[in-house]
Protein backbone atom coordinates (compact mmCIF):
# COMPACT_ATOMS: atom_id res chain seq x y z
CA UNK A 1 0.00 0.00 0.00
CA UNK A 2 1.24 3.70 -0.52
CA UNK A 3 3.53 4.61 1.48
CA UNK A 4 2.30 2.50 4.64
CA UNK A 5 5.96 0.90 5.46
CA UNK A 6 6.89 4.27 6.82
CA UNK A 7 4.04 3.89 9.29
CA UNK A 8 5.27 0.65 10.71
CA UNK A 9 8.11 2.00 12.23
CA UNK A 10 7.87 4.29 15.68
CA UNK A 11 8.65 4.13 19.14
CA UNK A 12 7.09 2.48 21.68
CA UNK A 13 4.68 5.42 22.76
CA UNK A 14 3.55 5.12 18.93
CA UNK A 15 3.04 1.65 19.47
CA UNK A 16 1.12 2.10 22.96
CA UNK A 17 -1.44 4.67 21.39
CA UNK A 18 -2.10 2.46 17.96
CA UNK A 19 -3.36 -0.23 20.16
CA UNK A 20 -4.99 2.19 22.92
CA UNK A 21 -7.38 3.21 19.43
CA UNK A 22 -7.04 -0.83 18.25
CA UNK A 23 -8.83 -1.61 22.29
CA UNK A 24 -11.20 0.54 21.72
CA UNK A 25 -12.69 -0.22 18.03
CA UNK A 26 -12.78 -3.59 19.00
CA UNK A 27 -15.01 -2.36 21.89
CA UNK A 28 -16.94 -0.14 19.30
CA UNK A 29 -17.61 -3.43 16.65
CA UNK A 30 -18.82 -5.82 19.64
CA UNK A 31 -21.46 -2.96 20.70
CA UNK A 32 -21.97 -2.72 16.91
CA UNK A 33 -22.65 -6.27 16.51
CA UNK A 34 -25.16 -6.12 19.38
CA UNK A 35 -26.87 -3.44 18.19
CA UNK A 36 -26.58 -5.04 14.25
CA UNK A 37 -28.15 -8.39 16.62
CA UNK A 38 -31.09 -6.81 18.48
CA UNK A 39 -31.61 -3.85 16.57
CA UNK A 40 -31.60 0.10 17.08
CA UNK A 41 -33.39 -0.72 20.88
CA UNK A 42 -29.73 -0.91 22.65
CA UNK A 43 -29.38 2.77 21.38
CA UNK A 44 -31.97 5.12 23.32
CA UNK A 45 -33.13 6.42 20.20
CA UNK A 46 -37.31 6.03 20.14
CA UNK A 47 -39.99 6.63 17.51
CA UNK A 48 -40.03 10.24 18.68
CA UNK A 49 -35.97 10.90 18.68
CA UNK A 50 -35.00 8.78 15.21
CA UNK A 51 -31.68 10.91 15.08
CA UNK A 52 -29.32 10.99 17.87
CA UNK A 53 -25.70 10.77 18.78
CA UNK A 54 -24.76 9.29 15.65
CA UNK A 55 -26.17 11.59 13.31
CA UNK A 56 -24.99 14.56 15.83
CA UNK A 57 -21.66 13.27 15.13
CA UNK A 58 -22.40 12.98 11.40
CA UNK A 59 -23.24 16.80 10.94
CA UNK A 60 -20.18 17.69 12.97
CA UNK A 61 -17.81 15.67 11.07
CA UNK A 62 -19.24 16.73 7.61
CA UNK A 63 -18.01 20.30 9.16
CA UNK A 64 -14.46 19.39 10.23
CA UNK A 65 -14.40 17.80 6.44
CA UNK A 66 -15.32 20.81 4.82
CA UNK A 67 -13.36 23.25 6.59
CA UNK A 68 -10.53 21.87 4.77
CA UNK A 69 -11.27 24.65 1.67
CA UNK A 70 -9.76 27.09 4.50
CA UNK A 71 -6.30 25.85 3.50
CA UNK A 72 -6.79 24.58 0.20
CA UNK A 73 -8.18 27.85 -0.89
CA UNK A 74 -5.39 30.30 0.27
CA UNK A 75 -2.98 28.35 -1.17
CA UNK A 76 -3.57 27.30 -4.54
CA UNK A 77 -6.08 30.16 -5.28
CA UNK A 78 -4.30 33.24 -3.59
CA UNK A 79 -0.63 31.25 -3.40
CA UNK A 80 -0.22 31.88 0.10
CA UNK A 81 2.81 30.23 0.62
CA UNK A 82 2.80 30.18 4.31
CA UNK A 83 0.35 27.51 4.14
CA UNK A 84 2.27 25.23 1.76
CA UNK A 85 3.28 22.92 4.64
CA UNK A 86 -0.37 23.02 6.37
CA UNK A 87 -2.65 22.12 3.33
CA UNK A 88 -1.85 18.67 2.91
CA UNK A 89 -2.44 17.76 6.78
CA UNK A 90 -5.95 19.83 6.32
CA UNK A 91 -6.41 17.22 3.10
CA UNK A 92 -5.87 14.10 5.01
CA UNK A 93 -7.92 15.49 7.98
CA UNK A 94 -10.33 15.50 4.85
CA UNK A 95 -10.13 12.06 4.09
CA UNK A 96 -10.21 10.76 7.68
CA UNK A 97 -13.43 13.17 8.61
CA UNK A 98 -15.73 11.87 5.94
CA UNK A 99 -14.82 8.46 6.46
CA UNK A 100 -16.02 8.71 9.87
CA UNK A 101 -19.03 10.65 8.70
CA UNK A 102 -19.90 7.43 5.75
CA UNK A 103 -18.80 5.28 9.39
CA UNK A 104 -21.75 7.37 11.85
CA UNK A 105 -24.22 7.04 9.00
CA UNK A 106 -23.57 3.07 8.97
CA UNK A 107 -23.89 2.34 12.36
CA UNK A 108 -27.27 4.81 12.46
CA UNK A 109 -28.86 2.48 9.99
CA UNK A 110 -30.78 -0.43 11.06
CA UNK A 111 -30.37 -2.74 8.07
CA UNK A 112 -26.98 -1.43 6.64
CA UNK A 113 -27.25 -2.90 3.31
CA UNK A 114 -30.18 -0.57 2.39
CA UNK A 115 -27.46 1.67 1.50
CA UNK A 116 -26.81 -0.07 -1.57
CA UNK A 117 -30.25 0.96 -2.20
CA UNK A 118 -29.46 4.59 -2.87
CA UNK A 119 -26.84 3.59 -5.39
CA UNK A 120 -29.24 0.80 -7.19
CA UNK A 121 -32.00 2.87 -7.18
CA UNK A 122 -31.28 6.39 -7.59
CA UNK A 123 -33.48 9.41 -7.31
CA UNK A 124 -32.22 12.95 -8.33
CA UNK A 125 -34.73 14.22 -5.78
CA UNK A 126 -33.71 12.52 -2.92
CA UNK A 127 -31.01 14.37 -0.54
CA UNK A 128 -29.75 11.69 0.61
CA UNK A 129 -28.68 10.53 -3.21
CA UNK A 130 -27.01 14.16 -3.33
CA UNK A 131 -25.71 13.87 -0.14
CA UNK A 132 -23.76 10.00 -0.69
CA UNK A 133 -22.64 11.93 -4.32
CA UNK A 134 -20.98 14.61 -2.35
CA UNK A 135 -19.57 13.02 0.02
CA UNK A 136 -17.83 10.04 -2.09
CA UNK A 137 -16.92 12.97 -4.47
CA UNK A 138 -15.03 14.79 -1.53
CA UNK A 139 -13.59 11.87 -0.33
CA UNK A 140 -12.40 10.77 -3.67
CA UNK A 141 -10.61 14.71 -4.52
CA UNK A 142 -8.96 14.79 -1.18
CA UNK A 143 -7.36 11.04 -1.23
CA UNK A 144 -6.30 12.02 -4.91
CA UNK A 145 -4.57 15.21 -4.06
CA UNK A 146 -3.04 13.58 -0.78
CA UNK A 147 -1.49 10.52 -2.77
CA UNK A 148 -0.30 12.59 -5.91
CA UNK A 149 1.40 15.47 -3.91
CA UNK A 150 2.76 13.45 -0.85
CA UNK A 151 4.18 11.12 -3.88
CA UNK A 152 5.75 13.84 -5.57
CA UNK A 153 7.30 15.24 -2.61
CA UNK A 154 8.75 11.88 -1.94
CA UNK A 155 10.00 11.18 -4.96
CA UNK A 156 11.61 15.39 -4.92
CA UNK A 157 9.63 16.34 -8.13
CA UNK A 158 6.95 18.97 -8.52
CA UNK A 159 3.37 18.25 -8.31
CA UNK A 160 1.49 17.35 -12.14
CA UNK A 161 -0.23 20.40 -13.22
CA UNK A 162 -2.75 18.48 -13.34
CA UNK A 163 -3.43 18.35 -9.49
CA UNK A 164 -3.84 22.26 -9.16
CA UNK A 165 -7.44 21.81 -11.14
CA UNK A 166 -8.34 18.89 -9.21
CA UNK A 167 -7.61 20.77 -5.71
CA UNK A 168 -9.52 23.95 -6.61
CA UNK A 169 -12.11 21.49 -7.86
CA UNK A 170 -12.32 20.74 -4.44
CA UNK A 171 -13.20 23.78 -2.53
CA UNK A 172 -16.77 24.23 -3.88
CA UNK A 173 -17.26 20.62 -3.76
CA UNK A 174 -16.30 21.27 -0.05
CA UNK A 175 -19.10 23.99 0.13
CA UNK A 176 -21.36 21.49 -1.17
CA UNK A 177 -21.29 18.36 1.42
CA UNK A 178 -22.60 20.85 4.11
CA UNK A 179 -24.52 22.83 2.14
CA UNK A 180 -26.42 19.60 1.38
CA UNK A 181 -26.07 18.17 4.86
CA UNK A 182 -27.99 21.63 6.19
CA UNK A 183 -30.61 20.55 3.15
CA UNK A 184 -31.41 17.30 4.73
CA UNK A 185 -32.23 19.30 7.94
CA UNK A 186 -34.03 22.44 6.25
CA UNK A 187 -36.14 20.64 3.67
CA UNK A 188 -38.04 18.94 6.49
CA UNK A 189 -41.18 20.84 6.42
CA UNK A 190 -42.22 19.22 9.88
CA UNK A 191 -39.37 20.05 11.90
CA UNK A 192 -39.54 24.10 12.61
CA UNK A 193 -36.52 24.10 14.57
CA UNK A 194 -34.57 23.41 11.84
CA UNK A 195 -36.93 25.26 9.03
CA UNK A 196 -34.15 28.19 8.54
CA UNK A 197 -33.00 29.44 5.03
CA UNK A 198 -29.86 30.75 7.24
CA UNK A 199 -29.10 26.75 8.20
CA UNK A 200 -26.71 26.30 5.49
CA UNK A 201 -24.76 29.66 6.14
CA UNK A 202 -24.64 28.49 10.16
CA UNK A 203 -23.26 24.83 9.04
CA UNK A 204 -20.57 26.45 7.17
CA UNK A 205 -19.39 28.96 9.57
CA UNK A 206 -19.23 26.72 12.61
CA UNK A 207 -17.33 24.14 10.24
CA UNK A 208 -14.62 27.02 9.28
CA UNK A 209 -14.10 27.52 13.14
CA UNK A 210 -14.63 23.98 14.17
CA UNK A 211 -11.99 22.22 11.50
CA UNK A 212 -9.14 24.88 11.53
CA UNK A 213 -9.43 24.91 15.43
CA UNK A 214 -8.79 21.15 14.88
CA UNK A 215 -5.62 21.49 12.66
CA UNK A 216 -4.33 24.17 14.85
CA UNK A 217 -4.50 21.61 17.78
CA UNK A 218 -3.05 18.79 15.49
CA UNK A 219 -0.30 20.87 14.20
CA UNK A 220 0.54 21.85 17.77
CA UNK A 221 1.03 18.37 18.71
CA UNK A 222 3.24 17.69 15.98
CA UNK A 223 5.31 20.42 16.74
CA UNK A 224 5.88 18.92 20.09
CA UNK A 225 6.17 15.38 19.40
CA UNK A 226 7.77 15.23 15.90
CA UNK A 227 10.29 17.60 14.14
CA UNK A 228 7.86 18.53 11.64
CA UNK A 229 6.67 22.24 11.99
CA UNK A 230 4.02 24.08 10.18
CA UNK A 231 5.26 27.22 10.99
CA UNK A 232 3.98 29.79 13.35
CA UNK A 233 2.65 32.29 10.59
CA UNK A 234 0.71 29.64 9.47
CA UNK A 235 -0.88 28.75 12.76
CA UNK A 236 -1.41 32.23 13.02
CA UNK A 237 -3.38 32.66 10.05
CA UNK A 238 -5.64 30.18 11.14
CA UNK A 239 -5.89 31.59 14.30
CA UNK A 240 -7.29 34.54 12.53
CA UNK A 241 -9.75 32.19 10.42
CA UNK A 242 -11.13 30.30 13.63
CA UNK A 243 -11.94 33.88 15.27
CA UNK A 244 -13.80 35.47 12.08
CA UNK A 245 -15.76 32.03 11.64
CA UNK A 246 -16.59 31.38 15.35
CA UNK A 247 -17.63 35.18 15.33
CA UNK A 248 -20.06 34.61 12.24
CA UNK A 249 -21.29 31.20 13.89
CA UNK A 250 -22.34 32.77 17.23
CA UNK A 251 -23.62 35.74 15.30
CA UNK A 252 -26.35 33.31 13.23
CA UNK A 253 -27.44 31.91 16.26
CA UNK A 254 -28.01 35.49 17.67
CA UNK A 255 -30.12 36.15 14.83
CA UNK A 256 -31.88 33.20 15.20
CA UNK A 257 -33.28 33.65 18.74
CA UNK A 258 -33.75 36.93 17.68
CA UNK A 259 -36.10 35.97 15.36
CA UNK A 260 -38.13 33.23 17.13
CA UNK A 261 -38.44 35.41 20.35
CA UNK A 262 -38.74 38.94 19.00
CA UNK A 263 -41.73 37.31 16.38
CA UNK A 264 -42.90 34.81 19.40
CA UNK A 265 -42.85 31.93 17.30
CA UNK A 266 -44.58 29.62 19.46
CA UNK A 267 -43.46 26.19 18.06
CA UNK A 268 -39.88 27.27 17.85
CA UNK A 269 -39.51 29.00 20.84
CA UNK A 270 -40.22 25.53 22.53
CA UNK A 271 -37.53 24.03 21.03
CA UNK A 272 -35.10 26.54 22.85
CA UNK A 273 -36.99 25.97 25.73
CA UNK A 274 -35.87 22.76 26.07
CA UNK A 275 -32.49 23.43 25.11
CA UNK A 276 -31.83 26.16 27.67
CA UNK A 277 -34.39 25.84 30.35
CA UNK A 278 -36.05 22.41 30.30
CA UNK A 279 -40.04 21.30 29.21
CA UNK A 280 -41.43 19.32 31.48
CA UNK A 281 -39.27 18.72 33.49
CA UNK A 282 -36.50 17.26 31.15
CA UNK A 283 -33.79 19.39 31.70
CA UNK A 284 -30.86 16.80 30.28
CA UNK A 285 -29.08 18.76 28.23
CA UNK A 286 -29.67 22.33 29.69
CA UNK A 287 -25.96 21.85 31.48
CA UNK A 288 -24.50 20.28 27.90
CA UNK A 289 -25.94 23.83 26.07
CA UNK A 290 -25.17 26.05 28.63
CA UNK A 291 -21.70 25.34 28.64
CA UNK A 292 -21.65 25.22 25.34
CA UNK A 293 -22.14 28.97 25.94
CA UNK A 294 -19.77 29.33 28.12
CA UNK A 295 -16.99 27.90 26.46
CA UNK A 296 -17.89 29.76 22.88
CA UNK A 297 -17.97 33.03 25.10
CA UNK A 298 -14.28 32.23 26.74
CA UNK A 299 -13.08 31.15 23.43
CA UNK A 300 -14.11 34.40 21.58
CA UNK A 301 -12.97 36.61 24.02
CA UNK A 302 -9.49 34.85 23.69
CA UNK A 303 -9.49 34.64 19.52
CA UNK A 304 -10.55 38.49 19.38
CA UNK A 305 -7.44 39.68 21.64
CA UNK A 306 -4.89 39.61 19.06
CA UNK A 307 -2.12 39.81 22.06
CA UNK A 308 -3.60 36.59 23.54
CA UNK A 309 -4.57 34.82 20.53
CA UNK A 310 -0.45 34.73 19.21
CA UNK A 311 0.60 32.80 22.26
CA UNK A 312 0.40 29.18 21.27
CA UNK A 313 -1.20 28.21 24.58
CA UNK A 314 -3.79 30.46 24.83
CA UNK A 315 -4.38 29.64 21.23
CA UNK A 316 -4.74 26.02 21.97
CA UNK A 317 -7.00 26.68 25.04
CA UNK A 318 -9.30 28.53 22.64
CA UNK A 319 -9.29 25.91 19.87
CA UNK A 320 -10.57 23.30 22.35
CA UNK A 321 -12.90 25.70 23.76
CA UNK A 322 -14.03 26.28 19.88
CA UNK A 323 -14.34 22.38 19.32
CA UNK A 324 -16.14 21.62 22.35
CA UNK A 325 -18.56 24.16 22.03
CA UNK A 326 -19.74 23.37 18.66
CA UNK A 327 -19.45 19.44 19.25
CA UNK A 328 -22.34 20.68 21.86
CA UNK A 329 -24.19 23.08 19.61
CA UNK A 330 -24.07 21.13 16.50
CA UNK A 331 -24.43 17.65 17.34
CA UNK A 332 -26.27 17.41 20.81
CA UNK A 333 -28.32 20.60 20.39
CA UNK A 334 -29.24 20.85 17.12
CA UNK A 335 -29.61 17.35 16.43
CA UNK A 336 -31.85 16.43 19.32
CA UNK A 337 -33.39 19.85 19.73
CA UNK A 338 -35.18 19.64 16.31
CA UNK A 339 -37.12 16.81 17.73
CA UNK A 340 -37.45 17.52 21.09
CA UNK A 341 -40.58 18.76 21.51
CA UNK A 342 -42.22 16.40 18.51
CA UNK A 343 -44.69 18.31 16.20
CA UNK A 344 -47.74 17.19 18.52
CA UNK A 345 -46.23 18.65 21.45
CA UNK A 346 -44.73 15.60 23.17
CA UNK A 347 -41.76 15.75 24.95
CA UNK A 348 -39.53 12.64 24.52
CA UNK A 349 -36.04 11.89 26.80
CA UNK A 350 -33.50 11.03 24.67
CA UNK A 351 -30.22 10.10 26.65
CA UNK A 352 -27.35 7.91 25.04
CA UNK A 353 -26.88 4.31 25.98
CA UNK A 354 -23.54 3.14 26.95
CA UNK A 355 -23.42 1.22 23.71
CA UNK A 356 -24.30 3.60 21.42
CA UNK A 357 -21.38 6.06 23.42
CA UNK A 358 -19.07 2.78 22.89
CA UNK A 359 -19.73 2.47 19.26
CA UNK A 360 -19.42 6.27 18.66
CA UNK A 361 -15.88 5.67 20.34
CA UNK A 362 -15.11 3.09 17.94
CA UNK A 363 -15.91 5.62 15.18
CA UNK A 364 -13.72 8.31 17.28
CA UNK A 365 -11.08 5.60 17.14
CA UNK A 366 -11.10 4.72 13.30
CA UNK A 367 -10.93 8.37 12.81
CA UNK A 368 -7.80 8.85 15.08
CA UNK A 369 -5.97 6.08 13.36
CA UNK A 370 -6.22 6.87 10.72
CA UNK A 371 -5.11 10.45 10.93
CA UNK A 372 -2.04 8.87 13.20
CA UNK A 373 -0.88 6.96 10.61
CA UNK A 374 -1.38 9.32 7.53
CA UNK A 375 0.32 12.34 9.28
CA UNK A 376 3.18 9.58 10.29
CA UNK A 377 4.13 9.10 6.77
CA UNK A 378 3.68 12.93 5.87
CA UNK A 379 6.26 13.91 8.93
CA UNK A 380 8.21 10.36 7.84
CA UNK A 381 8.68 11.48 4.05
CA UNK A 382 9.47 15.09 5.02
CA UNK A 383 11.73 14.17 7.26
CA UNK A 384 13.80 12.27 4.31
CA UNK A 385 13.74 15.23 2.37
Amino acid sequence: MFMLEKAMIGSRRYWGWLAFLLVLIALGGVCYLRQLRYGLIVTGLSRDVTWGLYIAQFTFFVGVAASAVMVVLPYYLHDVRQFQKITILGELLAVSSVTMCMLFILVDMGQPARVLNVLRYPTLHSLMFWDMVSLGGYLALNAVISVVMLSAERNGVPAPRWIKPVAILSIPWAVSIHTVTAFLYSGLPGRTFWLTAILAPRFLASAFASGPALLILLCLLLRRLTSFDAGQEAIRKLGVIVAYAMSISVFFVLLELFTVFYSRIPEEMEHFRFLFVGLEGQRHLVPWMWSSVAAASVALVLLLVPRLRERDTVLAAASVLVFVSLWIEKGLGLIVGGFVPSPLGSVTRYSPTAPEWTIVLGVWAIGALMITVFYKITVSVREVR
